[in-house]
């Protein structure tokens, strides 16, 4: 049986639990050593610099995502589209609870930005992950809604990108994601967990981490690290 009765308490355990370090690992343990998207993604708070006039009051909650993904791909476009945007309203109107919005496939134009963020955290989504750039940076912050991208770039998409599907099948980088797959994001980068294995990824990796703690004290108390090793397994 899992550790968690329901969604609510599994990513509250994740978020306060886990990093994604070490549910790397276990994946890798498992079989799946794929998972991580390119080290490009970062979290948008991350990419704003030190000094920029931003409100830093909630910036642990824009470091970390958990969710569901809700995949989206897009296109480039080089001529206005003659439905603008493509499907984009519709991919985030059927967002839901839970869930993030993990998007590919353009690269012409910003893929999120203000607007976009106030209805899928309206929808009850937790965060978007763009295999590209963000913009309106400081009004998607105050939102405090974790938003992972490569950059920023005002650039609009609205004749140069094209939403031409949604709940698919997509890839970033060398990870295929399936619609519902688990995505896990901080400081680090984000993975993606199958959705029929999360359970016993997370449940392995909330053990490791525990281990981890443990023989991070034995070190610090003076064991070696070949002995701590040796006793705990882990590293």
């Amino acid at each position: 049986m899992p550790m968690w009765k329901n969604d609510e308490e599994m990513f509250r355990l994740m978020k306060e639990k886990l990093y994604t370090p070490v549910v790397g690992d276990i994946l890798d343990q498992m079989g799946y050593k794929h998972q991580f998207l390119p080290a490009e993604i970062r979290p948008l708070e991350s990419l704003v610099p030190a000094d920029a006039f931003i409100d830093r009051t909630q910036q642990d909650n824009r470091l970390k995502i958990a969710g569901y993904a809700c995949t989206v791909l897009e296109n480039d476009v080089f001529d206005n589209p003659k439905k603008p945007f493509g499907y984009l309203t519709e991919a985030l109107d059927q967002l839901q609870p839970n869930e993030v919005y993990v998007a590919t496939g353009a690269h012409n134009s910003a893929l999120w930005g203000e607007l976009l963020t106030a209805t899928a955290k309206a929808r009850g989504a937790v965060g978007a992950v763009v295999d590209g750039y963000s913009r309106d940076t400081p009004q998607v912050l105050e939102q405090n809604f974790p938003v992972f991208c490569t950059h920023c770039w005002a650039q609009d998409s609205s004749v140069r990108t094209y939403v031409f599907d949604y709940r698919c099948t997509i890839e970033i980088g060398q990870v295929t994601i399936h619609d519902g797959d688990l995505v896990f994001g901080d400081i680090d980068g984000v993975l993606i967990i199958p959705r029929q294995v999360k359970d016993e990824v997370l449940e392995r990796a909330l053990e490791k981490a525990s281990a981890e703690k443990t023989m991070r004290r034995a070190i610090e108390q003076g064991m070696s690290s070949t002995e701590a090793f040796r006793t705990f397994g882990v590293l």
